[in-house]
């Protein structure tokens, strides 16, 4: 007999279960033993991403069995909207999903069509082929994969600031994650993801979202500006990346150890 198997915990039941935000970090090296380094640092979640990062379909999967020993959970952020990309991130195990640059309800809605099976949705049926439904040793897999299944939406334009409210309220949309670095160059502010202006767009988001009773998320590196986001009722944060703690790390040996050179 096959081993009957259960999967972990979404994050939308993670945020939901816990009585604190969720603290989290950016895995972009694509290397599953620093996924795995992190994933045992005691933080609450990863952000896999395959927008900004040479991370692909096996990458991802790598990374993902790489994490799974660990009590923290992955986030695998796609690179687009497009419904084959998430029907294969699903299939290869990944059980929460980020999707980037959504800018209206409508974009939302085919977006939640995209990880549900038919009839609600048209993600392909492939479970018996699939990481997702453990190759079908996930008992009933398909009838619950909503229950297996979070997707949030990344709310980073100004025209998404605007529709936040109806994109938070699009059924099987559970949870918007806010891009401070992409709004930013929305509202003709590049680079300055600190600016006034931006963080009055980030916060009127939070508003909208956390109005529809979703929860809503954010990325900051600043402690002082993610305190801030904290503060004004985000749900669960990132806070630092392998990317930028390696450099910044390596940096300041070779300041302690060369200094300026001379």
């Amino acid at each position: 007999m096959p081993i009957r198997l259960t999967l972990p915990p979404t994050l939308r039941d993670r945020i939901a279960g816990s009585d604190r935000p969720q603290i989290g970090m950016w895995v972009c090296t694509g290397s599953p033993p620093v996924a795995e380094i992190c994933a045992g640092a005691g933080l609450d979640w990863l952000l896999i991403d395959g927008e900004h990062s040479p991370i692909g379909l096996e990458t991802t999967a790598a990374l993902l069995q790489a994490v799974a020993p660990y009590p923290v959970t992955p986030l695998v952020r796609a690179p687009s909207d497009d419904a084959v990309v998430l029907k294969q991130l699903l299939d290869l195990g990944a059980q929460n999903l980020l999707v980037p640059m959504v800018d209206t309800a409508e974009q939302a809605a085919a977006v939640v069509r995209a990880v549900r099976y038919p009839p609600r949705g048209i993600r392909g049926v492939g479970s018996a082929l699939s990481r997702g439904a453990r190759w079908n040793r996930v008992a009933g897999y398909m009838a619950d994969a909503d229950r297996y299944v979070s997707l949030f939406v990344q709310v980073e334009s100004a025209t998404g600031v605007e529709s936040a409210a109806a994109i938070a309220a699009v059924d099987g949309v559970d949870g918007v994650f806010v891009g401070p670095s992409d709004l930013a160059a929305s509202l003709g502010l590049l680079g300055q993801q600190s600016h006034p202006d931006v963080t009055a767009a980030v916060r009127t988001t939070f508003d909208a979202v956390r109005a529809a009773g979703k929860p809503v998320g954010v990325n900051a590196f600043d402690p002082a500006v993610a305190q801030a986001y904290l503060d004004a009722g985000a749900s669960f944060v990132l806070v630092g990346a392998d990317v930028a703690l390696l450099a910044r790390g390596s940096e300041a040996l070779a300041d302690t150890w060369i200094g300026d050179g001379a």
